[in-house]
């Protein structure tokens, strides 16, 4: 499953992308640290979310952010302080780079996120889980998590809480 897709460099005041695909190794080992991740999606929390040099230099990896282009400068930033926004509300990894193996970084970061998900939200009912063990190509699997994710994109209900839908696909971990 290839595609082409159309990347446009987005000037501080311009309106921040609903999705980003990131097709770049650079732009996913940016993400492979999980304080960067946070700060990404601190950033990315309201389309409004903004932070000064100071208030993000207290975080992890904002250069790097910056440098692969997942965070850009805000236009309002007065002299030192300068703040930055995320340059998307979603996050996408291309399926290209998925398939390159070049993702080592970010699906250690999503394992990091479910495990801080599970520990604030299993007590509450709020974490949910699945699991099935069946014959498949991984290629199909791919297939199959990329179609379902586009297919809960297009019912996306913007009245509704966010939550996170996190997939993997791989083989038995033991050979049982």
């Amino acid at each position: 499953m290839t595609g082409r897709f159309l990347y446009v460099e987005l000037r501080p005041g311009q309106a921040v992308q609903d999705t980003l695909v990131l097709d770049k190794a650079e732009q996913l080992k940016a993400l492979g640290h999980p304080l960067r991740v946070r700060v990404l999606e601190m950033l990315g929390q309201e389309a409004e979310s903004q932070f000064t040099n100071r208030e993000l230099a207290q975080r992890l990896g904002v250069r790097m952010l910056l440098k692969a282009g997942l965070i850009e400068l805000a236009d309002d930033g007065t002299g030192r302080e300068k703040p930055y926004r995320a340059v998307a509300k979603t996050f996408r990894v291309a399926p290209e780079l998925l398939a390159s193996g070049g993702a080592r970084d970010i699906q250690a970061a999503m394992i990091d996120q479910v495990q801080r998900a599970h520990a604030l939200y299993s007590e509450q009912g709020e974490f949910r889980g699945a699991q099935l063990e069946l014959r498949l190509s991984l290629e199909r699997a791919l297939e199959m998590m990329t179609a379902f994710l586009s297919a809960a994109r297009d019912v996306e209900d913007e009245a509704a809480g966010k939550i996170v839908l996190t997939m993997f696909a791989h083989p038995p971990a033991s050979q049982d």
